[in-house]
């Protein structure tokens, strides 16, 4: 598609919101199943029972090992959308996710070696790409006073496949019981050949993005790109994080209390499923008081919470846990949204800059603003989902040394607290230079 003006209101309204609905639609449901996908381990460790021979230290390495790949994938996969076009490259990156979940479905059985587990969960992390290049596509679609919406839609749609293969997890283990974990991973691949077929038939590639593939050298030299990347690891590397985490955390610190893997999986996905559903909310509040505001207070609110997490570990109170981590999901949801508004916002302001200040040219300001927004959104994914794996790193180091998780909740809080003076030093404190509007 050649002909794409977001920014013209009459374009929009005749043709270009039609389309921007469709594509976002058929991006989120792919993206939705990547997540599951990527999220796969955190479930299949809990029916990893006895039998396996795999301690608390084991089973956390293997969620962090999604996680990484992840990671690692979002850059290639943001540069994929300018260069295959983003219909394609969404086709081409579902039909990825049939390695992984028919990998995972051929070998989940008693005697399998943990080396083939830990190469199979790492496997899974072509999931983790997904939002990268779904993200920088779908930013594309949309005019700047709607960005913030449509990226937490987007991405809260994504982040939904964290709670629904928890699920799918918990129904799998209330029915067919924890003797049969491949039936989980088996479940998806249907699902992701309908993904792929409706991305083949219903999306679009935006020719604009074929133009983009320098952008990502171009960011790396730009000093937001690195704050804004470590706000992402406080917001999205906590949600990713305590997605893979939260269960295995129950069952050990309270295992008393989720004796069984189907009375840990019934606690598992709420957390994730209220901080998915929250996402659009961040990006909405964002739109309405700006993305470094709302990012402060998010901050604030999720050193509480990991007070509160602290302080009823160490009084032995699950009520009280349970409540601070669905605390910490939720404002890490929310915090996603409006991290990802700062940043087309902070380019929207340099291009508004070059234009009344040194008469550049308003469309190619516009086009420099747009392809910088993807490759920043593409860079702080891969470096914020970092933060999943420091999050299974800290608990798995955690529980090797005290037995408890209390140091994990400390760094927790006060990783929070540096995002938090970040944010305000860079784009809320008054000073010369501040980005306007972010």
């Amino acid at each position: 598609m050649a002909d794409w003006r977001p920014e013209d209101p009459v374009f929009w309204r005749e043709t270009g919101a039609r389309t921007a609905r469709r594509n976002l639609f058929f991006s989120v449901l792919s993206e939705h199943i990547g997540f599951s996908v990527w999220s796969l381990w955190s479930v299949l460790v809990l029916f990893l029972g006895p039998e396996y021979g795999i301690d608390p230290a084991g089973k956390f390495l293997l969620t962090a090992l999604p996680a990484a790949l992840g990671a690692v994938l979002r850059l290639p996969y943001t540069v994929a959308v300018a260069t295959f076009g983003g219909r394609n490259w969404t086709v081409i990156s579902a039909l990825l996710l049939l390695v992984p979940t028919a990998l995972a479905g051929a070998v989940l059985e008693p005697g399998v070696s943990y080396g083939t587990l830990l190469a199979v969960a790492c496997v899974a992390g072509v999931g983790g790409g997904n939002f990268a290049s779904s993200m920088a596509n779908i930013n594309a679609f949309y005019p700047q006073r709607l960005k913030g919406r449509a990226l937490g839609v987007n991405a809260g749609g994504g982040n939904l496949g964290v709670p629904a293969v928890q699920l799918l997890g918990l129904l799998v283990l209330a029915t067919a019981g924890s003797g049969h974990p491949r039936l989980l991973p088996l479940i998806y691949i249907p699902l992701i050949v309908l993904a792929a077929l409706g991305a083949a038939l219903r999306m679009d590639n935006l020719t604009a993005l074929r133009k983009d593939k320098r952008a990502l050298r171009e960011i790396c030299r730009e000093p937001h790109t690195w704050v804004m990347s470590v706000l992402y690891i406080g917001t999205f590397g906590s949600f990713i994080g305590f997605g893979f985490a939260f269960g295995q955390v129950l069952q050990v610190q309270f295992h008393a209390d989720f004796d069984t893997p189907v009375k840990a999986a019934g606690l598992t996905f709420l957390g994730p499923l209220l901080g998915s559903l929250v996402r659009p909310v961040g990006g909405m509040m964002a739109d309405r008081w700006g993305g470094a505001r709302v990012t402060l207070a998010t901050y604030g609110a999720m050193a509480a919470g990991a007070l509160t997490v602290l302080a009823a570990s160490r009084e032995g109170s699950l009520p009280l846990f349970v409540t601070g981590f669905v605390a910490l999901f939720v404002f890490s949801g929310i915090g996603n949204g409006s991290t990802y508004k700062m940043i087309p916002a902070i380019f929207r302001a340099r291009a508004r800059t070059a234009v009344e200040a040194h008469g550049a040219d308003p469309a190619e300001a516009e086009r420099a603003s747009r392809r910088r927004t993807a490759a920043l959104i593409g860079v702080a994914g891969a470096v914020g989902a970092f933060g999943g794996v420091l999050v299974n790193l800290a608990f798995r180091q955690s529980f090797l040394g005290s037995h408890n998780g209390d140091a994990a909740y400390l760094a927790f809080l006060a990783a929070y607290v540096v995002c938090a003076a970040l944010t305000w030093a860079v784009y809320l404190r008054p000073r010369p230079g501040r980005p306007a509007g972010v």
